[in-house]
Formats: structure tokens, C-alpha cells, sequence
């Protein structure tokens, strides 16, 4: 078995023939060579309950390496969905009723290592649960009301999780482990197609001003489509959309995540999707992944509590540490000291178990690529906020100081400006993504891309006007009717 293990903890006893085992610390900690052993695939035998916890990491780093982890990080957040386990449990309702037979107690553990049951009494339903929730190692329980078992909770387990007397069992099943494609679901739309936008409007840093919002709904109609602005307690009308696109906040541990997975388990295009959230939102991943594809980036150190002491000798001083899943430049920070370095470290370490560090590379603006289905969309170049170090401070009271910024042509940008742009962007999905890179006399590098960028009236639309709304829309008509077509 071509495979890579990662655990917790080292266990003497956790030895597979064909296959390498390994601690989560070292495996985060190796450099990936980009080399044939890319495409393993790794089983993430971590205990996974944390966001931003090792085990987390583990997938994720994974997945910006080329490899293929079981579960990945989608996995890895719908476990922690209460939303995913009642759509799971009325999933297996019918064969939770046809096989789950227990007069003693009221409540029923079942363990799921690879697909199979160490107690070989519900393979039915071990086969089932993996194939829905696609984690190596699974606890699920199930709890009795009023003569009817329904699913109550199912979580991803760790090695250290396996009694005793399942050690030769989980072995067996892991040896034999044979990874299955997942079925692909499909919906077919309706006569009239239908945009739904997600917006927030208790946001305080809209992605879409007020303007802008309304240009999509105006314009909706020159393409085709009919689109309505729904909130974040609009969940359960998704089925009556043909297409997602979120105007919110991309937050891969909250309601705009749930509504893209949900979404897209209905068949329909969405921008921002599922796995785009989970790669953009994540310095990590992002890392990982562009050094893997050799695109140029500032000089940067992933940050264990371990190697800390590496990132002065390595960048220098002044320094930027980021937190992973920072956004709008929050819980970026200028390092200027040794002593800050430790206490703002020590404080984002509270939230993540790794950090991101790069050198500092000052510049009069940032460049910001807009990049949809894979083509350029817009540029803009973002100057710094007034007598600040980023493009925008948010000040008392959550108020976001803006530098001013100016839109181009897509022609009249730099061509390897470009060029970064859109190769970057294109390593990360078919999405909508805003792409920022830093110039440096003749140098680009790429500083981060996103996910939900923004499109605000009078910034990025200063160059393209409504055709810029017309783009977006263009590429949901097409995608709804290829979709409809079964392209």
C-alpha cells in the first residue's frame, strides 16, 4: 500500500506492510520536495476534533502538497457540523431502523475503522457511514427515543482511541484498505434560473457595498438570470436556487460555510466553494502549495512552538507574523522585537498550532488581481492607509481605514504581474479569487489569495463599470446551463 500514516503519538505497535508511519509533529515539520511521493496517499490517523489543532493540519498540508488524505479538511469540518449529522442521520435512517437491534441500553457505540466493524455485527452500517463521511477512524453514536434509534453524533478518532483488543483488526483493515470514488450527486435546475447572493448585514466589512449589490441585481437580467439577496437564515430555501454566490464572509467554521457545502451537495455552481473557502482562508495551505508550484513569495517560515526561535536569524527584523485564517489584514502583525515576537506568538498560538512568518517587504501599494473561471478579471492597485503599513487599519470601534486605491485595465498591469496572478489563482480552483502580490523594482511575489474578494462600486468597477457585473454573472448563467445540460 502506497500510503503515509500520520498519528498522534508514535505507537510501537502501529507497524502496515507497504506503509510509512508517522507522528503528526514530523510530518508537519518535513519539507515537501514536491517529488513523486506527492501523490501517496496519506491516512490522517489524528484525532481531528480541534480547528486548527494538529490533526487539522494534517489534512490540510496534505492536500497543498498533491497528496490525498482521508478525510480531508471538507470531512474534517462537516464532522463538526450538528447541521451534517441530522442530514446524515435521516440519510441511514432506513437502515438504522432495518439492522440496529439493541434491547439493553438505550444509547450504542460504533466503532468504524476503514469501512469495517472490529465487532462484526453492523457491517451494513460501518459500510455506509464511511462511504457518507469518508474518515479512516469513526465513533458513531446512536441513541434510542420512544423504540426509534436515530443517529446522535459521529466524530473522527484518533489511534490512541483504538482499545486493545481492536489493534490486530484496525491493522488487518488498513492493510487491505482499498480507497473508493465518491458518487457524484447531480440537480437538475429549474425553467427559470435563480441566483441566490449571500450577504450579512450585521458584516462590518461588506465584500459588496450596498452599490454594488444592487448592480448585480440589476444587471442579473441582462444575462439571463434572476437573482434576490437572501441572508444567512435563509438556509433552507437553497433548493429553490439554481446558483450560490456569497457576498459574506468566507468562514469555514461558521453559517456561509454550511450554506457552500450544502449548496453544492444540491448540484448547484457556487463561488465561494467549499474547498476554495478551505484553501484560501488558510496561510498554510497556501504556503505549502505555491512553494510546492514554485510561485514566487516572500521569504517565509511556517512557526511550531518548536522552531520559533528561527524565525529572527531567518527573516530578520522588522517581520510579519500572521495568524493562518487571518482576514481584511486582522491578526497580521509587524514584528519589530524579540520580546513582541514572543507574546503576540504565544498569543495566536492559543488559536492555532501553526504560524505563518515572512519576511517584511515595504511597497508604496499592493497589486489586487481579480481572477474568475481562470481568466483575469479585474486590477486594482490598493495604496497604504494613511501614515500605515498595510492597505487598511481597522480602527476604534471596528472602523476599516482604507488607503485609496485605483482600477486598470487588465492591460495595462505588468504582464508577470499577470501571469503570477492567474497561475496562482488557477492552483487554488475555477472560482472568483483576489489575487495580492507585491512589486519590487523588477520582482513580483505573491503575498496571499482570496476567496470573496471584493467588488465594490466606485473601487473595482472603476475601469469596467457594469461590465465587470456582467463578467460574474455571465460565468453563473453559463455554469447553470451546462449544468442543466448535463455538460
Amino acid at each position: 500500500m502506497n500510503a503515509v500514516i500520520v498519528i498522534d503519538q508514535k505507537e510501537s505497535w502501529l507497524e502496515i506492510p507497504g506503509a510509512t508511519v508517522i507522528t503528526a509533529e514530523r510530518y508537519l515539520a518535513e519539507t515537501d520536495s514536491g517529488g513523486p511521493e506527492a501523490s501517496v496517499r496519506v491516512l490522517n490517523f489524528c484525532r481531528t476534533v480541534r480547528y486548527q489543532g494538529r490533526g487539522y493540519y494534517v489534512s490540510l498540508v496534505a492536500q497543498a502538497r498533491g497528496q490525498r488524505p482521508l478525510p480531508d479538511v471538507r470531512t474534517v469540518g462537516d464532522l463538526k457540523s450538528e447541521a451534517r449529522v441530522r442530514d446524515l442521520s435521516a440519510e441511514l435512517e432506513p437502515l438504522v431502523r432495518e439492522t440496529l437491534h439493541h434491547e439493553d441500553s438505550d444509547r450504542f457505540e460504533l466503532d468504524v475503522y476503514l469501512g469495517k466493524d472490529p465487532a462484526a455485527r453492523h457491517q451494513a452500517l460501518a459500510d455506509r457511514l464511511f462511504k457518507s463521511v469518508r474518515a479512516p477512524l469513526l465513533r458513531a453514536l446512536f441513541t434510542r427515543i420512544e423504540a426509534t434509534w436515530r443517529l446522535d453524533a459521529v466524530r473522527a478518532i484518533g489511534v490512541a482511541d483504538i482499545p486493545a483488543q481492536h489493534r490486530a483488526f484496525l491493522l488487518q483493515a488498513a492493510g487491505s484498505f482499498e480507497a473508493e470514488s465518491p458518487a457524484a450527486r447531480r440537480r437538475t435546475g429549474g425553467s427559470k434560473p435563480r441566483l441566490a447572493l449571500l450577504w450579512d448585514s450585521a458584516l462590518p466589512h461588506q465584500p459588496s457595498n450596498e452599490k454594488a449589490r444592487e448592480n448585480f441585481l440589476r444587471i442579473a437580467p441582462l444575462v439571463g438570470l434572476e437573482a434576490e439577496l437572501v441572508g444567512l437564515d435563509a438556509m433552507e430555501r437553497l433548493p429553490e436556487f439554481d446558483a450560490l454566490f456569497n457576498r459574506a464572509e468566507p468562514d469555514v467554521d461558521g453559517v456561509t460555510y454550511e450554506f457552500a457545502r450544502r449548496a453544492e451537495a444540491l448540484g448547484m455552481p457556487v463561488v465561494d466553494d467549499p474547498e476554495s473557502m478551505i484553501k484560501c482562508t488558510n496561510k498554510v495551505y497556501m504556503h505549502e502549495l505555491m512553494s510546492r508550484h514554485r510561485i514566487a513569495q516572500p521569504l517565509t517560515l511556517i512557526v511550531h512552538r518548536g522552531n520559533l526561535g528561527q524565525v529572527v536569524p531567518t527573516l530578520g527584523l522588522p517581520c510579519v507574523l500572521k495568524l493562518p485564517d487571518s482576514g481584511f489584514g486582522l491578526d497580521v502583525v509587524k514584528i519589530e522585537s524579540q520580546e513582541q515576537l514572543r507574546q503576540e506568538a504565544e498569543r495566536f498560538f492559543k488559536v492555532s498550532e501553526l504560524l505563518v512568518a515572512q519576511e517584511w517587504l515595504p511597497s508604496e501599494f499592493d497589486w489586487r488581481i481579480g481572477v474568475l473561471d481562470g481568466r483575469p478579471l479585474f486590477v486594482c492597485k490598493y495604496f497604504m492607509a494613511p501614515g500605515y503599513w498595510k492597505i487598511n487599519q481597522v480602527g476604534d470601534g471596528q472602523k476599516l481605514i482604507e488607503g485609496e486605491s485605483t482600477a486598470l485595465a487588465v492591460g495595462e498591469a505588468p504582464a508577470l504581474v499577470i501571469d503570477i496572478a492567474v497561475r496562482a489563482a488557477n492552483l487554488v480552483g475555477r472560482g472568483l479569487y483576489g489575487v495580492d502580490l507585491k512589486q519590487v523594482e523588477d520582482r513580483v511575489y505573491l503575498i496571499e489569495v482570496n476567496c470573496n474578494p471584493n467588488i465594490d462600486a466606485g473601487i473595482e468597477d472603476q475601469a469596467l463599470g457594469d461590465a465587470l457585473y456582467r463578467e460574474v454573472l455571465g460565468v453563473f448563467a453559463r455554469r447553470i446551463a451546462e449544468r442543466r445540460s448535463g455538460i
